[in-house]
């Protein structure tokens, strides 16, 4: 049986010498055809080869049908006909062959050395399949001889041209085809041989060649010659390409190879280390292996080639280096996976903090939307705004464990240079990244958790605004491509956590400001103080100091007096402090092996600490005329504040002393400007406002004191001097003043309600739009106090001011009369 098992295109050599006739071949007779064109031969059986009129290939016989076949032709000399079937159907199972057959002449079987044949075959004409005359030992079948049209019309000249330029592009891409077979095609004139022609030269899927061998008119075959050309000339188009891309790479490839081994052998000549091609060859791997962005990998590799054309010596290496190892070493793509549960990252929050709600609930409502929409959700940008010392920066470093992420911190206190955050380029000797990227150098992840302390602290000066760097780095929108001026790379800040801190928003750019998410950290409550204290600050306290294992407890008394007698603060850093020293205090007491207190009480508390040092005011003991208190807030937390008026005789001057600021001074200016729109209301002669002067003074005059909450305060102090009516000792109020009387509202309304409170402080007067700043106000503290609200300065005056006992407009009377009568006197005599 024949193998057929292979590309008609490898076997069949080149186009050239398939059409040459040898002379064994030359020598093989047509078999005569009768009178109708019907022919009886032998005939063999090809699976996956079509051999077509005047083409020459070789076929490879096994022991079968074939073979008997080949012999009985070569005995009579005479042609045999190749019969073909479809591939997918077994020598056993033929019944059926295609209508068209060739008329071959086979030449002397060539035994090889693994025991089958191969011969020479050459097609002499198509021939029409009529029947099986005999099918044992082998194949005999009579055909019908094809004529075939020689017309050639101007419709096939056009289609022979098409055919052999088409052929032509062919063979300058397929090197496997020789250019003599484009030559041989150039010079056939008949159209159906060109046709098979070209068919045997170029690679063609079996069906494509059967179905040519079915094309009986040459008009046609062309037709399909034509579509398979095209189709074999877009594929050697395509693989050209390739090769060339290929081939360029390799050449490059190459080249660079033998670039690299010169420059190997000058830099062994000149007696340099061959460890620094080890070191470029390894910073080229860890450029591959790290994920940097396209950009910093196109930045690192251009780098690296400047590196290696470098000597060794040169002072710009290392410059090239210090660079190369900073995008090497920022994280690109290493990050850490959140801990979205939110019940977990709540007890992080409880257990470390106390207090603090607002700030726990954005944080859970973050890992919620983030649990739910990770895709979408962006990273807050969370500003911290509160007093020294109420856990803003702690807060922080819990939230980044809850959240299972690194924490970094940078402080901005004192920057000034704009290139502390940028970078400086690097053009300049000693040139580093700015803070930014070397923080989250330090943090080695994408998605750290980043501090940025004291933000309110920044500064500017002649080397530019470190405010305006800070615009792109803390914008959801912007921090994706942060650009530094050292790398020159865009590096993404996307899935970094940015919170920043503050003491005060006065100071923090607006434009700053906008791109943060503020949260207030309000002053703690005494209560607050006492339950940090016992559940954080003691056991941490008796831990660094070594006492934990000795039973020391402190009272909640001698935590009040260390509260309100030695500390005086919003926060609770020195409250830890104080705390502190007695635990010191103890510990040397144990070394020392004395006898030392377990329980801490005031009297422990005194006789450690010494003498108190703060003094709380505290509420007026009787009602006073021309002395109200004010309530007021600073850093520290809230406080109350005396205003007392002193009217003397003088010339219609106005005096404020105790340190007051612009805002303060205008509140009293306008305090006595109503004074006097309202005197006659008042019974107040206007005269007098020219005989005296009003002397307003704030005690405490070393602590600076500025806003505008003291107006209605100042204003009923006034009135009470001027009308002579107490001032009720019991009630404290703020409120800004306007020229009208209207009171309108303030800042600071918690910390100033509990301030009067620990004062002893029954009611307290704030104005009607500040009972929104009731809510957070602690049930216990309102249960206490009297809270009234008030619009107008009219209200104040009913509620604060006693009636008067004798009034002023009274006494003036009665003082004119009496300088009447000593005038009058002084005439007669």
């Amino acid at each position: 049986m024949m193998n057929e098992n292979w590309r008609s295109k490898d076997s069949i050599g080149s186009a050239y010498s398939m059409t040459q006739r040898t002379d064994e071949l030359y020598e093989i007779s047509n078999i005569e055809e009768d009178k109708d064109g019907i022919i009886e031969s032998s005939a063999i059986i090809l699976r996956d080869l079509v051999v077509y009129p005047r083409m020459v290939t070789p076929i490879f016989v096994t022991e079968g049908v074939n073979q008997l076949a080949i012999q009985d032709a070569q005995k009579k000399f005479e042609t045999a006909i190749a019969l073909y079937v479809d591939e997918d159907l077994s020598t056993e199972q033929i019944t059926e062959f295609l209508p068209i057959a060739t008329e071959v002449a086979i030449g002397r079987l060539l035994e090889m050395p693994d025991g089958n044949h191969s011969a020479l075959i050459q097609g002499r004409r198509r021939v029409e399949f009529i029947e099986i005359t005999q099918q044992e030992p082998f194949f005999k079948v009579k055909v019908k001889v094809i004529k075939e049209s020689e017309k050639l019309d101007r419709h096939i000249k056009a289609l022979m041209r098409t055919s052999q330029d088409l052929f032509e592009k062919c063979v300058q891409l397929d090197h496997s085809i020789p250019d003599e077979a484009q030559l041989f095609t150039m010079n056939i004139e008949e159209p159906g041989w060109l046709a098979d022609m070209i068919a045997s030269a170029i690679s063609m899927p079996l069906k494509n060649r059967q179905d040519l061998l079915l094309a009986i008119d040459p008009k046609e075959r062309l037709k399909l010659i034509n579509q398979n050309l095209a189709q074999e000339l877009d594929v050697l188009q395509l693989e050209d390409e390739i090769q060339i891309k290929v081939q360029s790479e390799v050449d490059k490839t190459q080249r660079e190879y033998y670039l690299r081994e010169q420059l190997k052998a000058i830099q062994s000549e000149l007696g340099e280390n061959d460890l620094y091609f080890a070191e470029i060859s390894e910073i080229r791997s860890k450029i591959e292996k790290f994920g940097l962005s396209d950009e910093a990998k196109a930045a690192a590799l251009k780098e690296v080639e400047r590196l290696s054309q470098m000597p060794l010596m040169s002072p710009e290496t290392s410059m090239v280096r210090t660079y190369l190892d900073w995008l090497i070493d920022l994280p690109w793509k290493n990050s850490t996976i959140d801990d979205l549960d939110v019940t977990h990252v709540n007890q992080v929050l409880e257990k470390n903090h106390f207090g603090l709600g607002k700030v726990k609930d954005r944080i859970l409502e973050y890992i919620a939307v983030q649990k739910l929409k990770p895709e979408d959700s962006k990273q807050p940008i969370l500003c911290f705004v509160g007093a020294p010392g109420t856990g803003k920066t702690s807060l922080g470093r819990s939230i980044a464990e809850a959240l299972g992420r690194k924490f970094v911190r940078v402080s901005l206190g004192g920057v000034r240079d704009e290139a502390e955050i940028r970078g400086h380029r690097r053009t300049y000797i000693g040139a580093l990244p700015g803070r930014i990227l070397q923080t989250m150098k330090k943090a080695g992840t994408i998605n750290p958790l980043f501090m940025l302390d004291e933000i309110d602290k920044l500064g500017a000066d002649f080397r530019g605004d470190p405010s305006a760097a800070l615009l792109e780095v803390l914008d959801p929108e912007q921090n994706k491509e942060f650009s530094d001026h050292y790398l020159e790379v865009d590096y993404d800040l996307s899935r970094v956590m940015f919170i920043t801190t503050a003491n005060s928003l006065m100071t923090i750019p607006p434009a700053l400001l906008d791109r943060m998410e503020v949260i207030e950290f309000s002053s703690y409550l005494e209560d607050e103080k006492i339950a940090i204290a016992k559940q954080f600050l003691i056991p941490r306290q008796q831990h660094e100091t070594g006492i934990e294992s000795l039973g020391v407890q402190f009272t909640e008394g001698a935590l009040k007096l260390i509260i309100r007698s030695y500390t005086y603060e919003a926060g609770v850093r020195n409250l830890e402090r104080e705390i502190g020293k007695i635990c010191r205090k103890i510990a040397r007491m144990k070394t020392e092996n004395k006898s030392f207190p377990h329980r801490i009480d005031e009297k422990v508390v005194e006789k450690v600490l010494g003498p108190q040092e703060y003094f709380a005011l505290e509420a007026e003991t009787e009602d006073e005329i021309g002395v109200a208190t004010a309530m007021a807030w600073t850093e520290n937390g809230g406080d109350i504040m005396p205003v007392e008026v002193l009217i003397l005789e003088g010339k219609g001057n106005l005096q404020i002393t105790g340190q007051i600021g612009e805002v303060m001074q205008e509140s009293a200016q306008a305090a006595m400007s109503f004074m006097k729109s309202r005197a006659k209301s008042f019974n107040v002669d206007n005269e007098l406002f020219e005989d005296v002067d009003v002397h307003i003074h704030i005690p405490e005059g070393a602590i600076p004191k500025d806003g505008p909450s003291a107006g209605i305060t100042i204003a009923s102090a006034i009135i009470s001097a001027f009308t002579e009516r107490k001032l009720r000792r019991d009630i404290a109020m703020t409120g800004e003043l306007t020229l009208r009387g209207r009171v309108l509202p303030v800042g600071g309304i918690r910390e100033k309600i509990l301030a009067a409170h620990r004062a002893g402080i029954t009611t307290i007067i704030i104005p009607k739009k500040n009972e929104k700043d009731l809510e957070e106000l602690n049930k216990k503290v309102k249960a206490k106090i009297k809270i009234i609200a008030v619009s107008h300065i009219d209200e104040v005056i009913d509620i604060a001011l006693l009636p008067p006992e004798k009034t002023v407009i009274e006494k003036r009377k009665s003082s004119k009369k009496a300088k009447t009568q000593i005038e009058t006197d002084e005439k007669e005599d």
